[in-house]
């Protein structure tokens, strides 16, 4: 990370505390500190600027696992980086054989700040949270972003003993992997590499359901957007177009999906929303009642686990590297929670 030493980095984390703890529900109209270092062309339709922990630029034959970590709201991929390269030295040898990736969805704001070229990518707000189209320089969905990555990452010249990719979020990043779990079109190019792929989703605030019935009903019925996109299966973005939420959701049952909750993460959720009020009360709460909702239905969820983080409540840091977040990133046994 060219732009800010680990020292430098490490210190300003423990001086702003736990800044990865709160902040997937308030959009962040202040420029970003820092731009990620390292540049990825999506379909020739602009620059997505993110953080590697390796050059992919020649070939990675050591790396046989790659693990993306999705900032939140705040749009601060740096600490993020920090936070992924926390796991990725707790993973030991696992660690060392892994290519840590951090993207960064950029805003207006951020361009301006950071007078940028008119070729990087910008996103309103939220937007790119669920998949919206960029604002410019050309109309691509964040979604088709992380396809991109993923395209990438099943280049054989570069990755020709890749086995696995982890697509992991905590928080606000946590409700995009999420998303991106029922949306997301860029597995199938690591499927014909046989690449399996990981979904991690880890303390968000809401979920994109596929019916009408929610954990708190009352609250759902007087609430006129509650299954809006990115909350349900209405109001879709283009992305998402082409899919009815029978196929999307068929996708999602057949991904491999680890829902991470911390079991203290129990104070109320920062989405106060009705749309997220109609899933719960706290964040803990709001993950154990999806996860059983998508259960229930159909044939059950085979692929998917829920697995609580005993004595952690909203911190990415600890949920990333704690038994249960190793375990879910770079396969490393001791969670207890494990099924």
């Amino acid at each position: 990370m060219r732009a800010l030493s680990w020292m430098a980095a490490i210190a300003l984390v423990m001086v702003c505390g736990r800044a990865l703890a709160a902040e997937d529900e308030v959009p962040n109209d202040k420029p970003v500190k820092i731009v990620a270092d390292a540049r990825l062309s999506v379909g020739g339709q602009g620059l997505l600027p993110l953080y590697l922990s390796s050059d992919w630029s020649m070939p990675l034959p050591a790396i046989s696992r790659a693990v993306i970590v999705l900032h939140g709201r705040l749009r601060n991929a740096d600490e993020y980086y920090i936070s992924a390269h926390t796991a990725q030295v707790a993973a030991g040898d696992d660690g060392r054989s892994a290519l840590m990736i951090v993207p960064q969805f950029l805003a207006q704001v951020d361009i301006d700040a950071h007078k940028l070229p008119a070729d990087m990518l910008r996103w309103s707000l939220a937007g790119w949270e669920g998949g919206d189209a960029a604002l410019a320089p050309h109309p691509v969905s964040s979604f088709e972003a992380l396809d991109a990555i993923l395209a990438k990452l099943a280049d054989r010249r570069i990755f020709p003993n890749l086995k696995q990719v982890v697509i992991s979020g905590h928080s606000g990043g946590g409700q995009v992997a999420q998303r991106y779990a029922i949306a997301g079109k860029g597995e199938a190019a690591l499927s014909r590499q046989h690449i399996d792929v990981r979904y991690v989703v880890a303390n968000p605030s809401s979920y994109a359901y596929f019916s009408g019935e929610r954990p708190v009903p009352a609250i759902a019925a007087s609430c006129q957007g509650y299954n809006v996109w990115k909350y349900g299966m209405d109001g879709r973005p283009p992305y998402l177009a082409d899919a009815t939420p029978a196929a999307l959701e068929q996708r999602y049952v057949e991904r491999d999906v680890i829902y991470l909750l911390g079991a203290l993460d129990t104070k109320p959720a920062a989405d106060k929303s009705c749309m997220g009020e109609a899933q719960g009360p706290n964040r803990y709460a709001r993950g154990h009642a999806y996860a059983d909702a998508m259960a229930k239905r159909g044939h059950g969820t085979p692929n998917h686990r829920v697995w609580d983080v005993a004595g952690v409540g909203h911190d990415g840091d600890k949920m990333l590297t704690s038994k249960c977040g190793l375990a879910a990133l770079f396969d490393i046994p001791g969670c207890g929670a494990e099924r």
